[in-house]
């Protein structure tokens, strides 16, 4: 660890090196002991930062989600037309699967996540949480844009986003990410 990083708060090493980990490895494949020797703690320092395992996980959902909404917020801000504004959430999906990340890229983190957990459970909750935000950003600029039916519209894009957001991480490629772009321009100027 670069000695910078001893400078950051434990709960901040902490929920980053467990990102990282979960992110390349699987939640259920990552250890405390994994996380608290990347983030440079003692294992009383993890319970002293997150009650348990499970609340670091739902930290983790949480610190992914909002690590997307970043790269969203400025992909909007540099926006210049309503088609932009629109197509903004899937240049954030694009940025964020260039990150460079430990085993490479592997699709979306929440979703690697979910599928680890059980069925009716919290995480699962939360990202599906984040599912639902990420259409209703893109519903909002449809409307906002003026666009007859934003509702199925934004269906339509967000499943588009998502299926190949999956399928990215399938391949290790970021290409399907701009094809999905591609082709959400060519439906928004089709309406």
């Amino acid at each position: 660890m670069v000695a910078t990083e001893y400078k950051k708060p434990a709960r901040q090493r902490l929920l980053e090196a467990a990102s990282r980990l979960f992110y390349a490895y699987g939640v259920t494949a990552t250890g405390i002991d994994a996380i608290t020797g990347q983030a440079g703690t003692a294992k009383m320092s993890l319970y002293n930062n997150f009650s348990s395992k499970d609340d670091l996980i739902l930290a983790y959902l949480l610190h992914r989600h909002e690590e997307l909404l970043e790269f969203y917020n400025q992909r909007l801000n540099q926006a210049k037309t309503s088609q932009a504004r629109i197509l903004a959430i899937f240049d954030a999906y694009i940025d964020h699967a260039r990150i460079d990340y430990e085993g490479g890229f592997r699709g979306c983190g929440l979703l690697n996540a979910a599928a680890e957990f059980p069925a009716g459970s919290l995480g699962r909750a939360r990202v599906c949480e984040h599912k639902e935000q990420i259409q209703s950003l893109i519903h909002d600029q449809l409307e906002n844009s003026g666009y007859a039916n934003p509702g199925q519209l934004a269906a339509h894009l967000a499943l588009l986003l998502e299926g190949a957001m999956s399928r990215a991480g399938l391949e290790h490629s970021t290409e399907l990410l701009f094809q999905a772009r591609n082709m959400a321009t060519s439906l928004l100027e089709a309406q």
